[in-house]
């Protein structure tokens, strides 16, 4: 197997220090990060401070012991159990704040992830483009261990400077040979165990993704399940399900293979830990030149010095599984910067409230590289009504998705108003399991504003809604279905016709200026589709049809007709008996 690089770079941290930075920084969120994380360095110095108290505590202890002074031993006893109980107490209170600043960091980052990856249509072009595998997993998990781990690490490494600090001077004083061990094991055992365990990284980076893809196979077969069983596909769909079963396997039986060889080295060396202090310390005592108690003490020191000299081993396997995360989370917020700053600046697109534009416009096939239009150029004023229909259904589908942007544009330009000003409704409706209220919500604003506030934007009074639910004559739904606020799977309980018309009563209620209808025949009878026309016309809707040849419009509800035929080729009609002349302004191909 080809082995990947895991493209952790300058970059890349660069947009993780920005993460953190913007965390601090957030209002309200912010500035209660920072009292907890000073909370916890308080806890740190305080845990210290009891650690090094510790040590001399139980060395006296010890020395009471080896003297046989009962007295002194139940003294010592006392303050022992005594310095124990504030260990215990302080040590909870700490994780409590760690936990809590933990889930802070995840729910912000989260928040901010998931707003960067969901607006600007940024989850569609990351799809189109393959090039971050498995998005939904890196916000709901990746993220989690990411903030999680680091706050952890991050405590780790402080803690081992203060621990280091408190210890060296402790260490020292007892014997400077034994300071100098420490150091030196601590150093040999880093490099042994990154040497062992260095091929985990990439291992782990994979085996993210191979869980993923795992799950994403079961989540298909669930989700297809009455196409599946018509089909009668359940032998590919379980081979599909067994080939990434395999794949995870593989890797995993490979990651526990390195993890055995770094255990075996771990292992003895946190075991050699416990007895080195008293190989050194042990002929002092033998030669009278210590307390019994200083051999209890030099390995409370030599254990906590150690601690923090060795973080990446005992640490070492967290760590591969962290750098994993670290750059999966990392990769998916750079990708998400740039598919939004592309399509900020995108050259094929210009704003303009007043009009739909397509300027020699070409598009072409995505599979097939085939020409579908060709130097297209036609303006659609706001108040103009176009039919657009012809032989060419893939042209028709090409020119419906490019207006918004779906679709690669080869050449030419398009002019039209925001996003939010210009609604598509598509073939067959698109309605996911939500509250009838929810289902209505406004599309989102095409300006980068924050995620939160312009969810509160786009909700509407609820006499609006049911205003337009009893001009769409489906305000039955209310009452069916417990009111506006029950969830639903709306796309099995209510019929094709019925979900288009909720479809396009949010239309209705968001008043966008151009409305793109792509075959609304399918859907709705002829006489529905007048109806709904007439309805848009009197809300001052410019609307754009897209519909088969052989479709039987009713020319009073256009202005004007494109024909886009086969081979790129597109000419202007009349609508039925007369010529389109107003609002039209069309360049022949």
């Amino acid at each position: 197997m080809k082995k990947k690089h895991i493209p952790i770079n300058r970059k890349m941290l660069n947009s993780l220090a920005t993460n953190v930075k913007e965390f601090t920084l957030s209002e309200g969120t912010g500035k209660k990060a920072i009292g907890l994380f000073v909370l916890l360095i308080l806890f740190l110095f305080g845990i210290n401070a009891l650690n090094v108290l510790n040590s001399y505590v139980g060395r006296d202890f010890m020395t009471a012991i080896e003297d046989r002074r009962r007295d002194e031993f139940m003294r010592m006893a006392v303050i022992y159990i005594g310095v124990f109980a504030v260990l215990t107490i302080v040590a909870a209170v700490y994780r409590f704040t760690e936990e809590r600043l933990g889930l802070l960091w995840r729910e912000w980052t989260t928040r901010q992830c998931l707003s960067s990856y969901a607006n600007h249509r940024v989850y569609y072009r990351l799809q189109a483009g393959s090039e971050i595998g498995n998005p939904d997993q890196r916000i709901a998990d990746d993220i989690r261990f990411f903030t999680i781990t680091t706050l952890s690490f991050v405590l780790m490494v402080l803690n081992g400077s203060f621990t280091v600090i408190a210890f060296s001077g402790v260490m020292w004083s007892i014997s400077p040979l034994l300071f100098v061990v420490a150091v030196l094991y601590a150093a040999s055992g880093t490099f042994l165990t990154f040497l062992l365990g260095r091929p985990l990284v990439r291992l782990n980076y994979d085996q993210l993704d191979k869980e993923a893809n795992f799950r994403a196979s079961l989540i298909y077969l669930r989700s297809k399940a009455e196409s599946v069983a018509a089909s009668r596909r359940e032998g590919l769909l379980i081979r599909m399900g067994l080939t990434n079963l395999n794949g995870l396997v593989d890797n995993f039986r490979r990651i526990i293979s390195v993890n055995r060889n770094v255990n075996f080295f771990t292992s003895g060396y946190n075991w050699l830990i416990q007895i080195l202090p008293a190989l050194i310390i042990a002929p002092l005592f033998i030669e009278g030149q210590v307390k019994f108690g200083v051999i209890t003490q030099a390995a409370i020191a030599f254990t906590q010095l150690l601690g923090a000299f060795s973080l990446i081993v005992t640490q070492f396997l967290s760590i591969s599984s962290y750098t994993a995360a670290l750059t999966r989370v990392a990769s998916l917020m750079e990708a998400g910067e740039r598919e939004k700053a592309e399509t900020l600046s995108s050259p094929w697109f210009t704003l303009d409230e007043n009009q739909v534009a397509f300027e020699d416009l070409t598009l072409s096939s995505s599979r097939s590289g085939r020409t579908l239009i060709d130097r297209l150029s036609l303006s659609i004023p706001h108040g103009t009504r176009v039919l657009i229909r012809g032989q060419d259904e893939s042209a028709r589908s090409a020119l419906f998705h490019a207006t918004a942007g779906l679709w690669e544009i080869k050449a030419g330009h398009i002019r039209r108003p925001p996003l939010d000003k210009i609604l598509l409704v598509t073939e067959l409706p698109y309605l996911p399991p939500a509250t009838l209220r929810e289902l209505l919500l406004g599309p989102l604003r095409e300006e980068d504003l924050p995620i939160e506030r312009s969810l509160m934007e786009i909700d509407f009074p609820e006499k609006n809604i049911l205003e337009i639910l009893h001009t769409l004559k489906i305000d039955s739904l209310i009452s069916r279905f417990g009111g506006l606020d029950s969830p639903q799977q709306w796309e099995n309980i209510i019929s094709l016709d019925t979900q288009q018309l909720v479809v396009l009563a949010r239309v209705l209620l968001s008043q966008p200026r151009f409305v793109f209808l792509e075959k609304p025949s399918t859907t709705l009878n002829p006489e529905q589709v007048t109806w709904i026309l007439g309805t848009l016309t009197e809300q001052s809707i410019t609307y754009v049809t897209f519909e088969d040849e052989d479709c039987d419009a009713d020319p009073d509800y256009y202005d004007a007709l494109l024909e886009l035929n086969g081979g790129g080729n597109w000419k202007n009609l009349p609508v039925a008996a007369k010529r389109i002349t107003k609002n039209i302004r069309v360049v022949a191909a």
